[in-house]
């Protein structure tokens, strides 16, 4: 029969005053430096009196339930990841943000024009997480579905075209859609002009239905091969076809990750995380794993599959729109020596206000 999983309670149970205070002070000097703390150290910072050689007994037993570590023979100490995860759900007291502080994220968040982008308000949500954090700043939203003002063909290759959409307010995307064989350059032309001769004020989902409506004109109007493009087009932008669910990752603050490494193994483990970013499957996980949990969740390490390998932590919460549905998050990435106790309030009011803006369109 399988042993009894030892959970939180069990070790914080475990454990004495000083046990608790040799951990957290171990913990917190991890988490404020990054340099692991020697007996003889550690001795001096107790608030009781306690020799380096009882330190070291204390240290040993932290050691033997997995806390803390030597990361070399004769240092001090270090804690463990699931040192961490205890130190997270046993001893940090989150509290909450000033009034200063919240009038900084919204006025940094806040749009300055109704007109304004959402991708800006997004950037900026990103680059104040990232400042305030010291970490790289995330966020992840559904692209929305914007009124349609222009659109455009332009052929990259042979089987390949670049789709450029102009929205309402000027903002354009660029998608990259597969041709059909043989198509022409007058056919390209032809497409992008039935398309902007229809799209007028309409958004693509509009704009789809009405297409789908008016099959008979479409088939009058334009060829086989066009007709073929301009149902592709719609597919890619409206994220049918190869991505049913359309998102977008903006990540601002990479440059933070750098400060302070030395260690070829902590640059190693930076460009994976970097590669974990780029990976498009990453967006929709990152949802699912913000939306796993109600309020603000933190991933140490391997505890999240997605930056396993980087050993990051992520602190992440979801926003959701006027229908209570989940439409991104918001979070902050960053090595493991993160200060938990002031990102996590920092997120947790950070997606209650993208959620406000989510719901009342600005």
């Amino acid at each position: 029969m399988a042993a009894p999983k030892t959970t939180i309670a069990d070790v914080a149970a475990s454990l004495d005053d000083r046990s608790r205070e040799v951990f957290r002070r171990i913990v917190e000097t991890y988490l404020d430096s990054g340099d692991p703390l020697g007996s003889r150290n550690l001795s001096r910072l107790l608030p009781m009196s306690l020799s380096p050689a009882s330190v070291r007994n204390v240290m040993s037993d932290l050691e033997h339930l997995g806390l803390i570590y030597a990361p070399h023979v004769s240092a001090g100490r270090l804690p463990t990841q699931a040192g961490l995860r205890f130190f997270v759900d046993a001893f940090m007291q989150v509290g909450d943000l000033s009034e200063t502080e919240r009038d900084s994220i919204e006025r940094q968040i806040r749009p300055t024009s109704p007109d304004q982008p959402v991708e800006t308000m997004l950037t900026e949500a990103s680059r104040m997480l990232s400042g305030l954090s010291r970490g790289a700043g995330l966020v992840i939203s559904a692209k929305n579905d914007p009124v349609l003002k222009h659109v455009e063909f332009i052929r990259l290759e042979p089987t390949k075209a670049l789709a450029v959409l102009v929205g309402e307010h000027n903002q354009v995307e660029n998608r990259i859609i597969d041709l059909p064989s043989g198509v022409t350059a007058s056919q390209l032309t032809e497409a992008a002009n039935f398309l902007n001769a229809n799209l007028a004020g309409q958004t693509l989902r509009e704009l789809r239905s009405q297409i789908d409506s008016m099959k008979t004109q479409v088939a009058s109007e334009l060829d086989t091969l066009s007709q073929d493009l301009v149902k592709r087009g719609l597919a890619v932008w409206s994220g049918e076809g190869a991505d049913k669910n359309p998102t977008r990752l903006i990540v601002r603050g990479r440059a933070n990750l750098l400060e302070g490494l030395v260690d070829l193994e902590d640059i190693d483990r930076l460009r994976l995380l970097f590669d974990d970013l780029e990976r498009k499957e990453s967006l929709i996980e990152i949802l699912d794993l913000a939306e796993s949990g109600p309020g603000v969740r933190i991933f140490i390490g391997s505890e999240n599959k997605l930056f396993s390998l980087s050993g990051s932590s992520l602190i992440v919460a979801p926003y959701r729109d006027g229908e209570d549905r989940i439409v991104g998050a918001v979070g902050v990435i960053g090595p493991t020596r993160l200060n938990y106790s002031r990102i996590v309030p920092m997120v947790d009011y950070t997606a209650q206000l993208m959620a406000r803006l989510s719901r009342t369109g600005r």
